[in-house]
C-alpha cells in the first residue's frame, strides 16, 4: 500500500497557501530592449494614453526623468492642468516633509523658482543674495519713491511676494525637526 502523502493543512491558522500551483507564474519583462528584469512599472506611451510601456524600476526611474506632463498641450490647457495637479496635491501639504523635493536641481520648488526669476537669480544662490536683490527692488520700485506709478507699485508687489516666498523656503530649509 503506497504511503499517504502528509498535508500541510493543519487547522487554524491553516498553513496551506491559497491558490497554490506547481505551475510557473508569468512574469512581464522590461519594455527596455536588452532588459530581462521584470517591467511591474507602468509608464504611458504618450501623454493622455491608455497605452503603456511596462519597465522595470531602474528603467522607469530613467523615463521619468524625462517625462513632460503637460507635452502637446495650449498654454491655457496646461496652466488649468497644472492648477487641477496643485489642488490635488494640496491634500499632502501635511507631509511634506517626507516627499521629495522640487524642479530645477532638486533643491528649490516651482514657486522659489519663479521667485528667483523676478529677482533675476540663479537657483544655487544664497539667502544674502536675496536679500540683496530685494533691497535694491524696494528702493527702486516703492510706491513712495514712485507715487502714482502703478507699473511700480505691481513690480514692488511682485518683489515683496516673492522675498516672502523664498524667505519661508530658506526658515524651512534651516529649521531641523527634531
Amino acid at each position: 500500500m503506497p504511503k499517504a502523502k502528509r498535508s500541510d493543512n493543519w487547522g487554524f491558522p491553516r498553513w496551506g497557501s491559497y491558490e497554490s500551483s506547481r505551475e510557473a507564474e508569468k512574469v512581464k519583462l522590461c519594455d527596455r530592449h536588452g532588459c530581462n528584469e521584470a517591467g511591474n512599472c507602468p509608464a504611458p506611451k504618450s501623454p493622455n494614453s491608455p497605452e503603456k510601456w511596462y519597465f522595470c524600476q531602474t528603467h522607469a526611474a530613467e523615463y521619468n526623468r524625462g517625462w513632460d506632463y503637460f507635452e502637446g498641450l495650449d498654454k491655457e490647457e496646461r496652466k488649468k492642468r497644472e492648477a487641477d495637479e496643485q489642488r490635488d496635491a494640496n491634500a499632502y501639504q501635511e507631509a511634506k516633509h517626507y516627499s521629495w523635493m522640487g524642479s530645477g536641481d532638486g533643491s528649490r520648488s516651482r514657486d522659489e523658482m519663479t521667485a528667483l526669476e523676478i529677482f533675476d537669480l540663479t537657483p544655487d544662490v544664497d539667502f544674502e543674495a536675496v536679500k540683496k536683490a530685494w533691497r535694491a527692488m524696494a528702493k527702486e520700485y516703492h510706491p513712495d519713491v514712485n507715487p502714482g506709478d502703478e507699473e511700480a507699485a505691481k513690480k514692488f508687489q511682485a518683489a515683496q511676494a516673492a522675498f516672502d516666498v523664498l524667505k519661508i523656503a530658506e526658515e524651512r530649509r534651516v529649521w531641523k525637526p527634531v
